[in-house]
């Protein structure tokens, strides 16, 4: 099995794409080791020791090391390791569904909300998608916009430039109800 892998924004963060499906489309982020007992594959990944974040994208997954760990030259062969065996061995991906933090929407702002969403979907995700990470829309409420910054784009030295000047210019520009974007922690 061949993965190429991707640097990414984040140099605490390496992107490795196996050439074929991760999820169903879907993404998962784990950021503790306990969160990662939900997937056999993130725990497997946790247990190298120096790991502190995976991220699951559609085609790719996301590895974080931690400040301070061996280079990405010493860590980087043992991350395929334990993918190339995941794949293999034929394990699943996950063995519970995961929670995830979410903000309530007022129902009267359901028009607001779905034109948030449809914005976030075409116009941001799949740019952020590109760099290994992922933002997850997780409610919208008194004209501010709650998102989780997931994959390589948690803990992003450029995270907070990109989720204000980038994503709340866009958001305010196309949605004047928008007033600020806030990052939430899953």
């Amino acid at each position: 099995m061949f993965i190429e892998t991707e640097a990414t924004p984040n140099p605490a963060t390496l992107m490795f794409r196996p050439g074929r499906a991760v999820t169903d489309g879907a993404s998962a982020d784990f950021t503790t080791p306990e969160a990662a007992e939900a997937s056999p594959l993130a725990a497997a990944l946790f247990a190298l020791g120096d790991v502190t974040g995976v991220y699951f994208g559609a085609d790719f997954i996301s590895v974080t090391k931690a400040e301070g760990a061996a280079d990405w030259a010493a860590l980087k062969p043992q991350v395929l390791g334990v993918l190339v065996d995941h794949f293999s061995s034929g394990a699943p991906l996950f063995v519970q569904e995961k929670a995830a933090v979410v903000v309530d929407d007022d129902p009267a702002d359901k028009e607001i909300t779905t034109q948030i969403q449809m914005l976030l979907e075409t116009r941001i995700r799949p740019q952020v998608a590109a760099d290994g990470g992922d933002i997850v829309y997780r409610g919208f409420r008194e004209g501010t916009v709650f998102l989780e910054m997931q994959g390589a784009c948690a803990g992003c030295p450029s995270s907070t430039y990109t989720l204000k000047m980038g994503i709340e210019s866009l958001l305010k520009y196309y949605v004047p109800e928008v007033t600020d974007v806030r990052a939430v922690e899953a």
